[in-house]
């Protein structure tokens, strides 16, 4: 039956998945037409463009956004949806369709990483909250904004995931873990301040993870007690030495990585970090700017399609 969120506006990034969405997309319609949804598919031609594509959709009147792509095409159409902390339309729908390369947004709510089996979670009426980050940074010196609702990091994440995008997409999945391998070597601690709420950590570490969803680095459960619609921030700020890389990197994938006493927890709807000097941010994969930053929660901002 058509959905009751209306058309599906299909915000496609051909190119996403080591192209694995262009070949999908002749079945994906067919089957969007099989379930009698009205839709409309629109093609990103490069970055940024899922952005705007998102903005003038629902300016233009639609309500049902679909990101068709990987996990910086969602991130890319999310920054579309909001606008000065709030929706461009208030009754917004985010659908995902995903096939990228890492596909770990999608993971914390158990939907598919392949193109065809996600159609069937664009049907029906069911749909989660889900909480939204708000970042600000620096670009050299300019403040900056940007919106974010998986994963963001400062530090040694930051420098893996800028890494990761100057390898070949040929890798896949494996080009964040060369990335972090590539990485690793010359990466040397700092001191760090952070802040979420009331609570604080100041001394010498290699990462903060600022987690609003569980899952990163292609499958990596990096914040398994994190709850896309609980009002906070998972904070995880890696104390250790890098050597300890080489024994926490197999259970990262598990997610039993945590509790551990070099990783230091907490939760905040404000999180603030700084450092002695300026640490790659990276938001959703999406390499940024550098701290100082701060993240903070819109609170159940969006409904996601289940």
């Amino acid at each position: 039956m058509p959905s009751p969120f209306g058309r599906l506006v299909l915000i496609v990034n051909p190119r996403a998945g080591r192209g694995e969405v262009s070949r999908e997309m002749p079945e994906l319609e067919r089957r969007l037409l099989a379930g009698r949804l009205e839709h409309r598919i629109v093609e990103t031609e490069g970055p940024g463009h899922a952005g705007s594509l998102a903005r003038d959709a629902l300016e233009a009147g639609d309500r049902f956004i679909v990101a068709v792509g990987g996990d910086g095409t969602i991130h890319e159409v999310v920054n579309g949806m909001v606008s000065g902390d709030r929706l461009v339309r208030d009754d917004a729908v985010l659908g995902v369709v995903s096939a990228g390369s890492g596909g770990d947004f999608v993971r914390t709510f158990g939907m598919p990483n392949q193109v065809t089996s996600a159609v069937r979670h664009l049907l029906g009426d069911r749909t989660h909250p889900l909480d939204v980050g708000r970042l600000t940074y620096r670009d050299g010196e300019e403040e900056r904004t940007r919106y974010f609702v998986n994963i963001a990091e400062a530090g040694f994440g930051g420098k893996v995931v800028g890494r990761a995008a100057r390898l070949p997409r040929l890798l896949g999945r494996g080009r964040y873990f060369l990335g972090f391998w590539l990485s690793i070597g010359g990466y040397r601690a700092g001191e760090v301040r952070v802040r979420a709420d009331a609570r604080e950590f100041s001394g010498k570490a290699t990462n903060v993870v600022v987690a609003n969803c569980q899952f990163f680095g292609g499958g990596m459960r990096i914040s398994p007690r994190s709850l896309p619609a609980d009002g906070v921030l998972d904070v995880q700020v890696s104390t250790g030495p890098k050597s300890e890389a080489f024994t926490l990197l197999p259970k990262i994938y598990r997610g039993d990585h945590v509790p551990h006493p070099h990783i230091r927890e907490m939760k905040g709807a404000v999180v603030t970090v700084d450092a002695d000097r300026p640490l790659p941010i990276e938001a959703d994969g999406e390499v940024l700017g550098t701290t100082p930053a701060r993240f903070e929660v819109l609170p159940e901002l969006l409904q996601l399609k289940l």
